[in-house]
């Protein structure tokens, strides 16, 4: 049977057979860049998408069009993990309010100039382990983190003391710091040690998650991309995943807007 009668029984163009045809003398083309692909999902832990997995191959000198990739990703079953969302019950006594300062202007021009601190829950079988952090909004690094089997205040004090401490030559005056309503930020301890420090604070008002969105984003990225796919069974077990993931996301895991991992950007300054 001539192609010519093949294309018309099974209703496609000259061409496409063609094509067809040369696709099948080389399959390990696709099977190179799946190779590629794995290698980067592997070091990422299987959180990279398509969009992300684009930059990570053009930093290896691959450059592979990103339509190209997600059908190799899928063809492959290569694709990233889709993302949860978390709740956040606000519990305790409120001593202290503070203005909206941050005012969802989630952009920084300079390092320590705006931050935005958040506690999460992070289940595992031998109970909850608390995770307090500060991110910078000018890279998205997590600058500081403390993690606590209590949800206490002073969990949150000792992050902002890591905090200064981690950035003592480089904090300013003018540096905010912006959290929820959550008890401890409301605090006599915390007006006291921010005043100590000379850092502002801003917070968000009532009910009103988005106002530190960008807090809770990094824990939907961090338990979705690391807690969930891999459930803790003890406090150690999660400090250890915690510690791995944190250093994985400030000095490998890119970025979309900026193409780098956060302290990359830093370090640049």
């Amino acid at each position: 049977m001539t192609s010519s009668v093949m294309c018309r029984f099974f209703g496609v163009s000259r061409s496409g057979y063609y094509d067809f045809l040369k696709r099948q003398k080389h399959p390990w083309k696709d099977a190179k860049l799946a190779e590629h692909i794995r290698q980067q999902q592997k070091k990422c832990f299987q959180t990279y998408g398509y969009r992300r997995m684009y930059l990570a191959l053009k930093q290896e000198g691959i450059i592979r069009n990103p339509k190209t990739i997600l059908r190799i990703m899928k063809k492959y079953d290569l694709l990233s993990e889709i993302r949860r969302r978390r709740k956040w019950v606000q519990m305790g006594q409120q001593l202290h309010k503070y203005q909206n300062l941050l005012n969802r202007n989630f952009q920084a021009n300079q390092p320590n100039r705006k931050w935005v601190t958040d506690i999460s829950y992070i289940h595992t079988k031998q109970g909850i382990l608390y995770l307090s952090m500060i991110r910078d909004l000018y890279d998205n690094s997590i600058i500081s983190y403390k993690t606590g089997t209590k949800q206490t205040v002073n969990l949150v004090l000792d992050t902002i003391r890591s905090a200064i401490k981690q950035e003592v030559k480089k904090v300013t005056a003018e540096v905010q710091l912006h959290s929820d309503q959550g008890f401890p930020y409301t605090s006599q301890a915390y007006f006291q040690l921010t005043q100590e420090y000379g850092i502002t604070p801003s917070m968000s008002r009532r009910g009103n998650c988005y106002d530190n969105a960008m807090a809770e984003i990094f824990f939907g990225i961090l338990k979705t991309e690391c807690i969930y796919r891999h459930q803790p069974t003890s406090f150690h077990e999660a400090r250890e995943m915690i510690d791995r993931y944190i250093y994985f996301y400030n000095h490998e895991r890119i970025q979309y807007k900026t193409g780098v991992a956060p302290l990359t950007l830093r370090h640049s300054t």
